[in-house]
């Protein structure tokens, strides 16, 4: 399933006002990345990735090994940041429309 245009606006609204909780630095995406990833977006659904300048790998490559490895959606990269959302099992907060 990949999110539709109204989804994503919805989503992007919701994600406005939040502050990233993850950066990713020079060396990458990890396995223990990707696990503290997956976890908070159980608890939250929707989430914000900020990538440093220090980061070596492209901000599209960060956000498709985030995405592929907590099988999350991208919903936005914008500038240095990457909205990840994930509907949650038991957390359900965020309804579609």
């Amino acid at each position: 399933m990949q999110l539709t245009g109204k989804q994503k606006r919805f989503l992007r609204s919701k994600a406005h006002h939040l502050n990233p909780i993850f950066q990713v630095g020079k060396d990458g995406v990890n396995e223990n990345m990707v696990k503290q990833v997956a976890e908070a977006l159980e608890k939250r659904e929707l989430i914000k990735v900020s990538i440093l300048q220090n980061c070596l790998e492209e901000k599209e490559d960060v956000a498709e090994a985030l995405a592929e490895g907590t099988d999350a959606y991208v919903v936005q990269i914008i500038g240095n940041t990457i909205v990840l959302y994930k509907e949650s099992t038991e957390n359900k907060e965020i309804t579609l429309p």
